[in-house]
């Protein structure tokens, strides 16, 4: 229900304008800032049912005291304030981004009498000049180093400089031909600026100019036998080319762009951009995003969008000619007017259908993934935060103790056909791969309900056997006065019973599952059951799921358990889909038995890569000669026509 002090306003009182709307809490805070194009539109769906609001959209509205809100006359006004207000109250319920590392830049103190050049991590300064992000610090450093040489720009330290100044004699750098040592006169500050200049021109991509120009004065010197200064030139320009080729070409020569792609799940995106210069890549950056809304795609990315770009200030640069993102934004019109007042110029916003900028795109998803799975592998690595999950496990299941060994189940189907399941194992909240184990289910109905009902048995009535088997000795020729060994140092597979089970769904499926453990007599082994929709907790005999809070410690700890079971039981089902395709693609061709069937399998993985290879490539599996490559090379090939 919604909180009494939040009153509904009248129909009458919210106007049907584009505007800015704040939710505060009792204690005058501001919990939720939004913008629309018709506030009385927009705000109307916050005072629906209750039981059809989104859960977290629910609680948003629950703990707000009072609303109100703001007319402004266009939606590009509307943006712009619900940007300032979001980063001047920092409302919980709004999304967050958090960077995830802090990436370095290679930062150009323009701002100084004498420019340096450094490693630059931190709130942006006026007046100076950025390049990347860089993935790494050393990045930065190797193309200092090379670059040094053909721009020898300062790089120390306020202090260094100052010593040097005060003694009269440069550091190692100046002796070695890597900074021209502005510090005792060796060049002019602006001599050493036009030094740093030269260097920003080439950093902003314009190098090709500038190595034509090393090149034209390198055949200049050599004509007039200036010999020791062109060798000179041409290693400057060789240090460039250097340089130069370790930036990859991607797009165009042309091409000003940013790349974006999101990787998320019901609780946290990651998000990830590579920053495309010129056609070359000469940055990337990643974020975590904690989902607060119910956010779809199209809206995670004009939020992202919105917070990227609006802290750019005066480096109106940092807004490229063109963004590249996976799906249009919720108001991709708005953004684009806005983007483009900031930029100062035309900004457009793409969906790239097909060619090289899609293909960017796909590397830039794969590193978005990336970072989401090292994100929940990094939470879940921290020894005080499995502490806490397991603890939390413990207070919201109301289990005795912390469940320190977990099993999850997941089934795996494809329109019925090639039903397996998966057994995933988590000990002390990391898994634990050699107890996986993989099911594969024949001639079982009901479904999802009915593979969860055969897999629990299974795995319970293994339990059982092996239990009994380990209360009887094995006699292992050992004497009576020796140790003998009983049968579960044999049988390790299902005799360590867990702490707690999970299955993949909800109320029908832990039904199903506490079937089966009452058909066996257990009754010592905690069950629950994770559902995907809103990741709720399902407990048998009960009608209402337990709900654990958003960050919950415990929550991350279940999905992973839930991920890891699905992943296990996909690669299961994928596995045994390609055996049966090969099975029977090669069933029926003259001189192939199931010998040569496995050994095809093993050696290409799937019947798509053997009609991709070569009657050669055939002829080099195992066992096989070129006639039979060549009769299976036929078959293969007609069975495509």
């Amino acid at each position: 229900m919604h909180a009494p002090q939040l009153r509904k306003p009248a129909a009458g009182e919210i106007p049907e304008s584009p505007g800015v709307y704040r939710f505060w809490d009792a204690h005058d805070r501001v919990i939720y800032v939004g913008k629309a194009k018709n506030l009385r539109a927009r705000l109307a769906n916050y005072f629906a049912d209750p039981a059809l609001l989104h859960p977290r959209t629910r609680a948003m509205v629950t703990a707000a005291a009072r609303l109100d809100w703001v007319i402004v006359r266009t939606e590009v006004e509307a943006l712009q304030l619900e940007y300032n207000w979001i980063k001047q109250y920092e409302p919980r319920f709004n999304i967050k981004y958090r960077d995830d590392k802090s990436y370095p830049y290679l930062a150009v103190t323009l701002a100084e009498p004498v420019p340096r050049l450094m490693v630059y991590r931190g709130k942006r300064k006026k007046g100076n000049r950025y390049f990347g992000p860089f993935a790494h610090a050393w990045a930065i450093r190797d193309t200092l180093d090379l670059l040094l040489r053909v721009f020898p720009a300062r790089t120390c330290s306020a202090g260094v400089y100052r010593r040097a100044q005060r003694i009269g004699r440069p550091c190692l750098l100046g002796y070695i031909g890597k900074c021209s040592a502005p510090c005792v006169g060796w060049v002019s500050e602006e001599q050493h600026r036009h030094i740093v200049l030269d260097f920003c021109d080439v950093m902003a991509g314009r190098a090709t100019e500038y190595l034509r120009r090393l090149e034209k004065d390198m055949r200049a010197a050599a004509a007039a036998e200036d010999f020791e200064r062109a060798a000179r030139l041409r290693d400057d320009a060789a240090a460039l080319r250097l340089a130069i080729e370790k930036q990859t070409v991607v797009l165009p020569e042309n091409t000003d762009a940013d790349v974006i792609a999101l990787a998320d799940d019901e609780l946290e995106a990651a998000v990830h951009v590579f920053f495309v210069r010129d056609g070359r890549v000469r940055g990337q950056r990643g974020w975590v995003v904690e989902k607060v809304e119910a956010l779809d795609t199209a809206d995670l990315v004009q939020h992202f969008l919105a917070q990227l770009y609006g802290d750019t200030g005066e480096e109106s640069a940092d807004v490229p000619r063109e963004i590249l993102v996976p799906v249009a934004p919720s108001d991709a019109e708005t953004l684009e007017r806005w983007l483009s007042s900031r930029r100062g110029g035309r900004v457009t916003i793409r969906v790239p259908q097909r060619g090289d900028k899609k293909a960017l795109l796909e590397t830039v998803a794969q590193n978005a993934a990336q970072a989401l799975r090292l994100h929940k592998v990094r939470r879940a690595g921290d020894l005080t935060a499995r502490g806490r999950a397991l603890r939390e496990i413990q207070e919201a299941l109301n289990l005795p103790d912390a469940p320190l060994r977990i099993e999850c189940y997941d089934v795996s189907t494809l329109q019925g056909t090639d039903v397996v399941a998966s057994m995933v194992v988590f000990e002390d909240g990391l898994p634990r791969k050699s107890e996986y184990r993989r099911f594969a289910l024949r001639g079982v109905g009901g479904g999802d309900v009915g593979a969860i009902h055969e897999v629990i048995s299974r795995r319970f009535r293994r339990y059982l056997d092996e239990r009994m088997q380990a209360d009887s000795p094995i006699d292992d020729g050992t004497g009576p006065d020796q140790p003998r060994v009983d049968a579960a140092a044999h049988h390790r597979k299902f005799s360590y019973p867990p702490s707690l089970v999970i299955v993949d769904g909800g109320a029908p499926q832990v039904a199903a599952a506490k079937k089966a453990l009452d058909e066996l007599g257990i009754d010592d082994v905690a069950l629950a059951g994770l559902a995907k929709r809103l990741e709720e907790v399902w407990l048998p005999d009960r009608e209402e799921p337990v709900i654990l809070p958003r960050a919950s410690e415990g929550l991350y700890l279940l999905q992973r358990l839930r991920d890891e079971a699905h992943r296990f039981a996909i690669s299961y089902h994928r596995a045994k889909r390609s055996t049966s395709m090969t099975r029977s693609v090669l069933e029926g061709i003259p001189g192939i038995g199931e010998t040569r069937r496995k050994a095809f399998l093993r050696h290409f993985g799937s019947v798509q890569r053997m009609r991709q290879a070569t009657v050669a490539e055939l002829a080099a599996v195992p066992g096989v000669g070129r006639r039979t490559a060549e009769v299976v090379f036929a078959a293969l090939h007609g069975a495509d026509q």
